[in-house]
């Protein structure tokens, strides 16, 4: 299933940047366009009656886009996030939908040049420090960087810093680790 999650995650990433290209300011913008499927992805978990609907093979597919265009309607959502959560409905990839939303977002970020970065602190870092350490991260990936911050009392000092499945481990705590296996092979 992940080949079918990639297809379509990569299919609408295309229609969302071709629009940045065609206007320039981006007639979808990204961020907007994941905003409203998010959305999207809450009400279908909220409400099983609607995702039952949705996702039923005995109702006609022009029924289920009726449903959806109220849905979309009342939400004020994009003419192309409607037209892709259709595509999805009338394709029963409705179930897939969060994982194709994850896909999505990775593909988006990598077109666009951002890296996901979690960072793990001893203590809450103050707005300067966290300018420097994105700064930093984004010499080391060449990439722009939007992080998430977290604290963990436990790495005693420094900070932990994923991005993607690369791990920089300046805490305290990976240092000690580190001495620690030296001692022990040495």
């Amino acid at each position: 299933m992940a080949s079918v999650v990639g297809t379509y995650a990569r299919a609408f990433a295309d229609v969302v940047l071709a629009d940045v290209v065609k206007t320039g300011s981006g007639y979808l913008d990204p961020a907007r366009a994941l905003q409203e499927l998010h959305g999207i992805e809450a009400l279908l978990k909220e409400s099983d009656q609607l995702r039952r609907v949705l996702e039923n093979p005995s109702i006609p597919g022009d029924r289920k886009r009726a449903v959806l265009d109220a849905i979309t309607a009342r939400l004020g959502t994009t003419r192309q996030v409607r037209n892709f959560v259709a595509v999805l409905t009338d394709h029963r990839r409705l179930p897939l939908f969060a994982e194709i939303l994850k896909q999505l977002e990775q593909e988006l970020d990598d077109r666009q040049g951002f890296a996901e970065a979690q960072i793990s602190s001893a203590r809450q870092l103050s707005d300067p420090e966290k300018q420097m350490l994105e700064a930093e991260i984004t010499k080391m990936t060449g990439k722009k960087v939007r992080a998430r911050y977290e604290q963990d009392a436990s790495l005693l000092g420094g900070a932990v810093v994923q991005v993607g499945s690369t791990i920089y481990d300046g805490s305290v705590k990976g240092q000690l680790d580190r001495i620690r296996e030296q001692l022990v092979e040495g």
